[in-house]
């Protein structure tokens, strides 16, 4: 089973930027569109940005302009890059790979945190 394992969270002062990674591994398919979520404390998961295996991408308003999804197929690793970062951007991010149905074809890991503070 496909597993997605991300990294590169932490602690920021707001304004500041941080890339975040995601590696997939067992049967990754570089077909898979591909997202990241994040999940503020008591609030639901939220898709932040998706990006097509042909890159074509889409964002949550509250990041467009300030986020950017990428991705390198050759070493099934899809990154977020976060700058002007708010506080309201706090969370735990992870990655996953959504159907067109949105649900997910992996369980979901620990994900990274994001604490974005002064």
């Amino acid at each position: 089973q496909v597993q997605f394992v991300e990294s590169g969270g932490g602690l920021v002062q707001p304004g500041g930027s941080l890339r975040l990674p995601c590696a997939a591994s067992g049967p990754f398919s570089s077909i898979y569109t591909m997202a990241w979520y994040r999940q503020a404390p008591g609030k639901q998961r939220e898709l932040v940005a998706d990006i097509t295996r042909g890159g074509s991408t889409n964002y949550a308003d509250s990041v467009k302009g300030r986020f950017t999804i990428s991705r390198a197929n050759a070493k099934n690793t899809v990154y977020l890059q976060m700058n002007s970062l708010k506080p309201e951007d706090t969370a735990v991010y992870s990655c996953n790979a959504p159907r067109l149905d949105k649900t997910v074809r992996a369980p979901w890991g620990p994900g990274t945190q994001v604490t974005v503070s002064s």
